[in-house]
């Protein structure tokens, strides 16, 4: 039986994004650990249920910031030793410290485990600021001669990673995204109204919708901002999810006057439903290696907002599927909402093209790809 360690920085990333991954491994008879910092939980999850999958589960004490040294020096050795006493036979890396820690961990170890390293987005990207060159590059340069497989999630990185001097070029791998699943994700009007009563949604407002982390890259501000320029007073927004930006998000909501028509949910599990109140989803991120959560409003053929960078150009087709805008243009993102708002017939007709344009990204696609790199290393 393989051994195989998962390794995330964020406690609630594999039950949220690695769900299929864990089956597939399951599948294929191997034992799971899961090493991540259970203190930093961005992510809701349930850690009995994942005991109870069979799944051993190890604290980290990794940091997402790469100038917190000390913290992460202690993760390395935690790894190590992770990987030395249950004699891990192959680690699956995700998020940037976790592709570090990971990888040096298992290159000190005694039994040198097959590595694979998911990048859901490099830092260093076209258009990014000169300091994640000068910082992410050097990096990775050095640590992908520690890797054996190292899988991407859009065409960028992809091309990016083919660059590297990984030690099998054939090894760089790209999958649309982490897969979504398309019958939970499908529109399902008669839902709608219900949970619209249940949010003290009106029935005949407009109502937008965005599930994200809450911090100054997702960028929520923006569509407060926007909203506040607009004379419509029944246009409303509703932001899932939680994290470090709640406090600034919740000050501005509140300069803004908009207390009534947007609010802070918190971390949803019932997004599928959620999904079938919004007449639009916003995604005004101003970097998104991928980004699930559009692809999900896809499939439930609602129509994106959504800023132009390198995560969305996989899927957002301005004028088809989403009004595309610069992620820090008040203007244009207002210009999408008002538009999409005074024409439903637009609309209609965008959304039909929703879910149609998000079907390649979803399990049964990616699983395609994931069951070719496992393969590689689990037969070995």
């Amino acid at each position: 039986m393989k051994k195989v360690l998962i390794i995330t920085t964020i406690s609630g990333f594999l039950p949220q994004f690695e769900k299929n991954n864990v089956k597939l491994l399951r599948e294929a008879g191997c034992e799971i650990h899961y090493a991540s910092n259970f203190k930093n939980p961005i992510y809701d999850f349930d850690k009995t249920d994942l005991k109870a999958q069979g799944i051993r589960l190890h604290q980290l004490d990794i940091a997402k910031s790469p100038l917190k040294l000390k913290t992460n020096l202690r993760a390395v050795r935690q790894l190590l030793h992770i990987i030395n006493e249950n004699d891990i036979d192959i680690i699956h890396c995700h998020n940037p410290m976790g592709g570090v820690a990971g990888r040096i961990a298992a290159h000190m170890s005694r039994k040198k485990p097959h590595v694979i390293y998911t990048a859901h987005g490099f830092h260093f990207y076209k258009g990014a600021p000169k300091k994640n060159w000068l910082l992410f590059y050097p990096v990775e340069w050095l640590l992908i001669r520690l890797t054996d497989i190292i899988v991407t999630i859009n065409s960028e990185d992809y091309e990016r990673a083919k660059k590297l001097p990984i030690k099998v070029k054939e090894n760089v791998f790209q999958i649309h995204g982490v897969g979504v699943d398309p019958g939970r994700f499908a529109p399902k009007r008669e839902i709608g109204k219900v949970k619209r009563t249940e949010l003290d949604i009106p029935d005949s407002a407009f109502h937008i919708v965005t599930a994200a982390e809450l911090n100054d890259n997702k960028n929520q501000k923006v569509i407060i901002e926007a909203i506040s320029t607009l004379p419509q007073s029944d246009i409303y927004y509703s932001l899932c999810g939680k994290g470090s930006g709640e406090k600034a998000l919740r000050k501005l909501i509140k300069e803004k006057g908009l207390e009534n028509r947007v609010r802070l949910l918190g971390f949803r599990k019932d997004m599928e439903e959620i999904l079938q109140t919004a007449d639009c989803f916003a995604f005004p991120s101003y970097r998104e290696g991928f980004g699930v959560a559009a692809v999900e409003a896809l499939l439930c053929d609602v129509v994106l907002v959504a800023s132009d960078n390198r995560g969305t150009k996989e899927y957002a087709v301005n004028g088809k599927n989403a009004y595309v805008c610069k992620a820090d243009s008040v203007q244009e993102f207002a210009q999408a909402i008002e538009t999409l708002y005074k024409n439903k017939e637009l609309r209609g007709k965008m959304s039909q093209n929703c879910r149609t344009s998000a079907m390649k990204f979803t399990v049964g696609e990616v699983e395609k790809t994931m069951k070719e790199v496992y393969n590689k290393v689990l037969n070995t």
